[in-house]
């Protein structure tokens, strides 16, 4: 079968598709032929030796994936064999491998997928869909004034039309130049200001009455966390979910217990069970095919343009989710 990996770290052009064995299903376990895969913006660092753990090489990334069941394992009901489904291959033993023409998961943790659910907004609401899902269990937005930044992303995008559903007084997104604002208006967003001005974090302030907003929900890290902090209003909450790109300073943080402000640490796979993981999935699916929930695809590409597509996302160039189908 065919695969992308890496065997360097570096740019877009490090990935290549090789010919690699077709996975051999063991017991309880399903083989999927995967229709698509899901790129999130941690791999773009992973591939980069950004990320907060360096991969061992050569590497397999693509970690959700979504297609059909073409063969079970000893144990495994043979009734699932040709239903479409998704493979939350992160939350697996085999937790990489998605960009590939077949994976092999655990079948307790191949979900069903709705008839009206297309394999591409599948793979949008597994990382990114349940990062959404959970950031608000964790710091309910009910009655708050909210920024989101990269709000025209995989994550942002579902965490404006979550928000709102539950409730938030007034969502802020920042977005970059002038379709991204258009987009996240269309998603719900009370006010889109741009993150490429410089003076963006004032900008928020007088969105919100020169208070700054109860909660940042804080997905991309690096400059952007410091950025933000003037913007959020005195007693309010960062919740940051930007593994390996926490870069405030002592002073920073020094700063925050002045105002009042709390920094709550974001991280998704500990809260996932695998009965936790089916019935969230179960829900955001619903909510999709249900016009509750709108997925935003940015882009479909070859398995051999996995390359374009890290670098349409690198360059932060897309809207929603980018998608490989191989």
């Amino acid at each position: 079968m065919k695969a992308v990996q890496f065997s360097r770290f570096g740019g877009p052009e490090v990935l290549e598709v090789v010919d690699v064995p077709t996975p051999v299903t063991e017991a309880g376990e399903v083989l999927i032929r995967v229709k698509a895969a899901g790129i999130n913006f941690f791999e773009v660092l992973m591939r980069a030796d950004r990320y907060a753990v360096t991969p061992t090489l050569p590497m397999f990334p693509g970690v959700e994936a979504a297609g059909i069941v073409e063969a079970v394992g000893e144990g495994v009901d043979r009734a699932l064999l040709g239903r479409r489904v998704a493979a939350p291959l992160f939350v697996s033993d085999r937790p990489f491998g998605g960009y590939a023409d077949y994976v092999a998961i655990d079948a307790s943790l191949a979900v069903p997928l709705p008839d009206a659910l297309s394999f591409e907004d599948a793979t949008a609401l597994m990382v990114q869909g349940l990062t959404a899902l959970y950031l608000l269990r964790q710091s309910p937005p009910e009655n708050k004034a909210v920024l989101i930044p990269a709000a025209a992303g995989g994550v942002g995008s579902l965490l404006i039309q979550l928000a709102k559903g539950q409730g938030a007084h007034r969502i802020i997104a920042l977005a970059g130049g002038k379709a991204k604002r258009d987009f996240v208006s269309s998603l719900g967003a009370d006010v889109a200001i741009d993150s490429s001005e410089a003076e963006w974090p004032a900008q928020v302030r007088e969105a919100t009455g020169g208070i700054g907003v109860d909660i940042i929900y804080d997905t991309v890290g690096g400059a952007m966390t410091a950025a933000a902090l003037p913007a959020l209003a005195p007693g309010g909450e960062l919740v940051f979910a930007a593994l390996g790109r926490f870069a405030l300073s002592v002073s920073e943080l020094e700063a925050t217990i002045g105002r009042n402000q709390s920094l709550r640490g974001f991280a998704l796979l500990p809260l996932l069970s695998p009965a936790v993981l089916r019935s969230s999935l179960s829900e955001l699916f619903d909510l999709a095919v249900s016009d509750r929930l709108r997925v935003a695809i940015g882009g479909c590409f070859p398995l051999d343009q996995a390359g374009e597509a890290h670098r349409l996302l690198e360059e932060r160039r897309s809207t929603g989710k980018v998608v490989l189908l191989p």
